[in-house]
């Protein structure tokens, strides 16, 4: 029968837990996450921001390591994981909105790395072309992207341990020029109307931002232990490392009298010089490609098929819309917003996933996960009404708290609070759960069993 074909391949793990730490440490040392980091002061004070962000990053990397250890568990993406909560056709919804935000992603990183690039080489040359530059280096971004996980896991990591370099570097002229004690003592600027709360809130939701690519990343961990602890400290070291250094050189800007603008890299390297504008490139380069990467194989899975897409061309034809999109330099003005519709789209997707999983599935996925049609993961002509509904009432709370009624505890954990009860309820309530004597195996182990039945 064709409905018994796989139409998402699983893969067995190569990569050690250090690989997998090198990869988040390369991945997360982004333009991307040191601009979040500048965003926070005036607006609170620099001990307010670090606090925010270590703890909003520590949270946030509990949510990315649960999923994470779901895809080294399974061999699957995490895309793909979200056909046993959302049925078979409902994971397209997730599916599809993750690759709305990857796109995003890809035309933000390469806008900053152009105009980094672009501002070095004017002051060089009195050439600008911002926007030929950003499309260059998405077009480098998209060549490395073709090569496919391996490609990337090679090189993530040398370029990690470089990115660090200059990240070191960064740290010792900021807090050789000023003392610690004078980046505590900037005042906070009540008119910018942020709190502890309101950072927490975009810290975790960077956390949430890259959640969609945790299990696509950490399905090739050797082993579940070396993938969780490699995933946990890779990620929480590189986005307080990233955050803290942005919040660093923007107070660093501030106590040199200089003016604040938001989202601008150029405000930064004007002070720190051109490591840091090569920094930047290189942490695009590195952190684009695995966006990239991770946008085709989310395609792959969209519409359930007895064959998933061939990854070259459809890498190839999301690259060049990213390509394209790099362009459109007016969509920076909207990064903070951008961040808002992320919590609200994916904050419900990853507390039903996990519910799902961790306990009503009880931590195991059946190979029926791997159909096209029919099997356990069918519920309603492929659709699960539950989850798509806990999904929809998530992310209106989530908008809700963040726009309408603002409560001091922020929008990100009422969201998660509300959706997980919400969906383990509707678990009870449908007896949702595996049968008591289902193995859990890698999903590698099955496919054979899968073409058995055909």
């Amino acid at each position: 029968m064709s409905d018994m074909n796989t139409s998402v391949i699983p893969i067995k793990g190569s990569v050690s837990g250090v690989g997998i730490a090198l990869i988040w440490l390369a991945a997360n040392l982004v333009v991307t996450t040191l601009l979040t980091g500048t965003l926070f002061v005036p607006g609170v004070t620099y001990g307010t921001a670090i606090a925010a962000i270590v703890v909003g990053t520590l949270l946030g990397a509990l949510i990315l390591t649960m999923i994470a250890v779901m895809g080294t568990r399974t061999g699957l993406s995490t895309m793909a994981l979200a056909r046993g909560s959302f049925g078979i056709r409902g994971a397209t919804l997730p599916t599809t909105a993750n690759i709305i935000i990857l796109m995003g992603w890809s035309w933000v990183q390469a806008m900053l790395a152009g105009i980094s690039i672009n501002y070095i080489i004017e002051q060089q040359t009195g050439y600008s072309n911002p926007i030929l530059f950003s499309a260059l280096c998405q077009v480098i971004v998209v060549v490395l992207a073709i090569f496919g996980h391996d490609g990337i896991a090679k090189i993530e990591p040398y370029l990690g341990l470089v990115i660090l370099g200059i990240v070191i570097y960064i740290f010792a002229v900021a807090f050789t020029t000023y003392s610690p004690a004078e980046y505590f003592a900037i005042p906070a600027d009540k008119s910018l109307e942020y709190t502890g709360m309101s950072v927490f809130d975009i810290v975790f939701a960077t956390a949430i931002s890259w959640t969609v690519l945790s299990a696509d990343l950490t399905r090739t961990a050797r082993t579940q232990r070396g993938g969780a602890i490699g995933t946990a400290l890779g990620y929480s070291t590189s986005t307080i490392t990233a955050m803290t250094l942005g919040a660093t050189a923007i107070s660093f800007v501030l106590l040199r009298g200089g003016e604040v603008a938001s989202f601008d890299p150029t405000v930064i390297i004007e002070s720190f010089g051109w490591p840091l504008a090569i920094a930047i490139f290189l942490s695009v380069t590195a952190t684009n490609t695995m966006v990239v990467y991770g946008m085709a194989t989310s395609a792959q899975t969209i519409v359930p098929r007895t064959n998933p897409l061939p990854f070259l061309p459809t890498a190839l034809v999301l690259g060049a819309i990213s390509v394209a999109g790099a362009t459109w330099l007016a969509m920076l003005d909207q990064f903070t917003n951008f961040l808002v519709l992320i919590g609200a789209f994916f904050i419900p997707v990853f507390a039903i996933m996990i519910i799902d999983y961790y306990v009503a599935r009880r931590r195991t996925y059946a190979h029926d996960i791997l159909r096209t049609q029919g099997g356990r993961y069918w519920f309603t002509g492929g659709v699960n009404i539950g989850a798509v509904a806990t999904w929809i009432i998530g992310c209106g709370v989530y908008l809700l708290f963040t726009f309408v009624w603002p409560l001091p505890i922020g929008a990100s954990l009422p969201t998660i609070v509300l959706s997980a009860a919400s969906y383990l309820l509707f678990t009870k309530l449908m007896r949702i759960e595996e049968p008591a004597d289902t193995r859990s195996i890698h999903l590698t182990e099955s496919i054979s069993v899968v073409n058995a039945e055909q």
